[in-house]
């Protein structure tokens, strides 16, 4: 009798002497080892450096805002408009992105999202008021939400061996996870030793080598032939994913009870849950949900969603902790970070990559995030008075490698098994999961550590002093430190009790129990 994979493929049958089905079961560019692209580990390089630098432009800007505000004459209240048109743009059109892969090819789709955010660089570099640097910003989102999938997808579809395509994920992962980290410490140098507009002219030679290498190393077949673009999908699903983001992104300044974040919010929800109904209906949908029929990679969904809520705070407390608790200048806050990222790597690259040939991946995932939380439990301890070395790196180390031993199998188990046709879809959705977990995750942690900030103000009496700012802002932090070790911790729970307990080359090639 045939079985099926989570895509709803029949695939054949395997008697007890056929070896297991191979990671990428289903996927019509499968190919044996022996086949296997000899190019492959150059088309690793380009695929990582593209993967690099989307990410890094998440926080690279970061660091720079200050300087950039002063140059451009920028408002106060404008000044999140450099931060939230990038992600607004990016993290609202991934699933558009990832279609768009499907439809005209992923490695067409890399070239153009590459050219389009090399342009879009130099216009954010020679920006002259606010507004261009604004556009510039969500042109930047814009193509990173095609860039982002096609890559993911291309390294799904070029990386078919079991224990190469673990190596490949871990680099991946790496980066994924360690890039927010570096793109802050990469922000903080340009910033100082040139100019602030370098956080974005240095993208364009990046960009150009990328654009060159794929050209040379990647292949792939063009796109799906008779496909069109559900357009009502567009419209509610990115439609949607933008009312969330951007209404995440308004809670911090104005409050969960303000209507510019009530309606939004309230607005996404809807629009999502349309979206949901129509690609029931749709006939060239423009997110399969039988991408998600299958246990393991729903699981993996959710552990990359609630790893990123519970990370990605810990980037914006510990930049106010650095610089006005301890008093670090740019540069010095960007390197401390840096252990943030080498766990990230070591974690991916050096434990997970060698393990997951062998070991179950939720095993990984479930350590990984119990790791993670054990770090946020030592960055909760922190004082006013705690120096680097022995009270915020081991808690900094611990976090990174946490992450590392949980993206890379994530990564990997999330998109194994994907129908050809899908993979661009699957990639995007993954990514915007992240997106989104992040988004969240550093709204409601700040609300919660502002909110038990003004507690400890009131309850010690008034703060007129500069120590009892910092007493009260370092208690705010601790506290949304434990809700972050709460949020890893139930990530372990839903790791260990929704992945297959197979090993990743049987994952995604059988239904669900």
């Amino acid at each position: 009798m045939n079985k099926k994979h989570p895509g709803g493929e029949p695939s054949p049958s395997t008697s007890p002497t056929r070896p297991a089905p191979s990671p990428d079961h289903g996927d019509a560019t499968a190919t044996p080892a022996s086949a296997a692209d000899p190019k492959r580990w150059w088309a690793l390089a380009v695929i990582a450096l593209a993967q690099l630098m989307v990410i890094l432009d998440g926080t690279i800007v970061n660091i720079a805002l200050p300087s950039a505000q002063r140059a451009l004459g920028m408002p106060d209240a404008d000044r999140q408009w450099v931060i939230t048109a990038y992600t607004l743009a990016f993290g609202g059109l991934l699933l558009l992105g990832g279609r768009i892969a499907d439809l005209v090819g992923r490695k067409r789709a890399f070239v153009i999202g590459l050219a389009g955010f090399a342009m879009a660089s130099a216009l954010g570099g020679a920006a002259a008021g606010p507004g261009t640097l604004f556009a510039a910003r969500a042109l930047q989102g814009a193509f990173a939400a095609v860039l982002a999938p096609s890559a993911l997808s291309l390294l799904t579809t070029t990386f078919t061996d079991p224990r190469e395509r673990a190596k490949a994920f871990g680099v991946y992962g790496a980066l994924a996870g360690g890039g927010s980290g570096a793109g802050l410490l990469v922000g903080g140098l340009l910033t100082e030793y040139l100019d602030w507009r370098w956080c974005l002219y240095v993208n364009v030679p990046v960009a150009l080598a990328a654009l060159i290498g794929a050209q040379v190393f990647l292949r792939d077949r063009s796109g799906r032939r008779g496909g069109h673009l559900d357009v009502p999908g567009v419209l509610l699903g990115s439609g949607g994913l933008v009312a969330l983001v951007y209404g995440f992104s308004e809670a911090g300044p104005r409050g969960w009870t303000s209507p510019w974040v009530a309606a939004p919010l309230m607005a996404g929800v809807l629009l999502l849950a349309a979206f949901v109904w129509w690609q029931h209906r749709a006939a060239g949908p423009l997110l399969p949900l039988r991408i998600f029929r299958d246990r393991s990679r729903a699981g993996a969904f959710a552990t990359m969603g609630l790893a990123t809520i519970g990370m990605f705070g810990v980037f914006l407390f510990l930049t106010y902790y650095f610089q006005a608790v301890l008093g670090y200048p740019p540069v010095r806050t960007g390197l401390a970070f840096m252990p943030v990222s080498v766990g990230i790597v070591i974690g991916a690259t050096q434990i997970a990559a060698r393990l997951l040939p062998r070991t179950a991946p939720h095993t990984l995932m479930a350590s990984g995030m119990v790791l993670a939380a054990a770090g946020m439990v030592l960055l909760s301890r922190l004082t006013v008075h705690a120096q680097y070395v022995p009270h915020v790196l081991p808690g900094l180390l611990l976090v990174g490698l946490g992450m590392g031993l949980t993206f890379m199998p994530v990564y990997a188990t999330a998109t194994v098994g994907v129908p050809t046709q899908d993979t661009g879809a699957a990639s995007a959705a993954l990514t915007t999961v992240q997106q989104i977990g992040a988004s969240l995750g550093t709204v409601l942690l700040n609300t919660i550590a502002t909110g038990a900030t003004g507690r400890h103000s009131r309850a010690h009496g008034p703060a007129d002093s500069g120590t009892a700012l910092a007493e009260a802002m370092v208690h705010g932090f601790s506290v949304a430190y434990w809700c972050s070790a709460g949020v890893l911790l139930f990530a372990a729970l839903v790791a260990a009790l929704t992945v297959r307990r197979g090993k990743p080359s049987q994952a995604g090639s059988k239904p669900s129990a």
